[in-house]
């Protein structure tokens, strides 16, 4: 995996404007990856995608966060600063099957990635949503020796399974310890990388067409010329156009 220029940035964000989350993470590591197919990206479980897409963040803004989170007691707004290390997990090698007992059942399972997460994207139920997931997964599920289907499986095993993906992939599902300042309360907010990444691109998109448009205004340069200027030089010139 490489970083990517300004230039490929600028185009994986126009491209990916009519693309959902799933296939935005998909068309940005297939610029960064060139040396890896399509195919190949998409077995890759969430935690090992987030990953790439967490490196591929720091190389192009750094590695502080800030993000909003409120909390769930008081409604208080709170202002969360952090670090890639705080938010990075070791990935699996590999992405299953993988083997469960619990109880009676013994379940084998494999873990999610971006073919499962565009599958079920259309959902509006969460739970419907969690369900297919599970049962994309679902490699094998067995009572004693009898086969037995996701429907047939009772809850906890079901969350148990789910509990064991957490843990073999965190990085597929990052959480952030948060306490509010205010009334003491304390909870775990999730962090996407995904959804974190995207909006600061097209934050930072927008901004470097804006600089683009002033000073092809001021000076007559191509989208080319302002492109080449590295970002602090380019500052400089829309610090003196705005006077």
């Amino acid at each position: 995996m490489r970083a990517l220029s300004t230039r490929e940035l600028l185009d994986v964000w126009e491209r990916g404007l009519a693309y959902a989350h799933e296939r935005w993470a998909l068309l940005l590591l297939a610029a960064a990856c060139p040396d890896t197919t399509a195919q190949e990206l998409e077995r890759l479980s969430v935690g090992q995608r987030d990953e790439r897409l967490l490196r591929l963040r720091e190389w192009a803004f750094g590695g502080g966060f800030t993000s909003l989170a409120n909390c769930p007691a008081c409604a208080e707004q709170l202002e969360l600063s952090f670090e890639a290390d705080d938010v990075r997990a070791t990935p699996p090698e590999e992405s299953g099957p993988f083997r469960l007992n619990v109880g009676v059942h013994e379940v084998e399972f494999r873990l999610p990635d971006s073919r499962d997460l565009l599958a079920i994207s259309a959902h509006i139920d969460v739970e419907e949503a969690r369900l297919e997931l599970f049962e994309r997964c679902l490699r094998a599920a067995r009572r004693g020796v009898e086969e037995v289907t996701v429907a047939a499986l009772p809850p906890e095993v079901v969350d148990a399974v789910s509990e064991e993906m957490d843990r073999l992939d965190p990085q597929g599902n990052v959480r952030l310890n948060v306490s509010c300042p205010r009334c003491g309360h304390g909870w775990q907010a999730l962090f996407d990388i995904c959804s974190y990444l995207r909006g600061e691109l097209d934050t930072w998109a927008r901004r470097l067409l804006w600089e683009v448009h002033l000073l092809a205004t001021a000076y007559g340069w191509r989208e080319s010329d302002t492109l080449a200027l590295s970002p602090r030089r380019r500052r400089l010139y829309v610090q003196m156009v705005n006077g």
